[in-house]
């Protein structure tokens, strides 16, 4: 049932996630993985998955962790992408599952934005592993979030 719960939030919220063909693989509290698999519609030129949809995935495995724990806190809290890099090392084809296992880092800049009241700032990474277990690219996310005020 809480797959279903996110990949309608996925349809219903983040369309162009939806159709390129992201789900939810797993979710807890240290790590997510979100899978995508290659078809006509994320496909670039070369016969591979287009950038985007590989980075649609990846920030998948961030965002929806972070939602989670801000859900949670029982905090009003924003969250905005500030910062992301990526790179690549080999052809996207296939399913590709994406994984971001920092929770406990997430944890950590939890407490201390609601100890502190400041707005802080995280570093995500989320890789990509093909079904031969080879990293086709891999993701960095900078996350900026603060306590919405009453």
């Amino acid at each position: 049932m809480k797959f279903l719960k996110y990949n309608i939030f996925l349809l219903t919220k983040l369309p162009a996630a939806y159709f390129c063909g992201a789900r939810l693989k797993s979710i807890n509290s240290n790590e997510c993985s979100v899978k995508i698999t290659h078809n006509w519609f994320n496909q670039n030129p070369y016969k591979s998955m287009f950038w985007a949809a590989q980075g649609m995935a990846a920030e998948l495995t961030t965002a929806l962790m972070l939602t989670d724990k801000i859900n949670k806190s029982g905090y009003s809290i924003s969250m905005l992408l500030i910062s992301s890099k990526s790179n690549y090392y080999k052809k996207a084809t296939g399913t590709i599952v994406f994984n971001c296992s920092e929770g406990n880092n997430m944890d950590e800049m939890m407490n201390k934005l609601i100890s502190s009241n400041t707005p802080q700032t995280i570093t995500l990474s989320s890789k990509g592993i093909n079904q031969n277990k080879v990293t086709v690219s891999k993701f960095i996310f900078e996350w900026s979030l603060k306590i919405r005020e009453k």
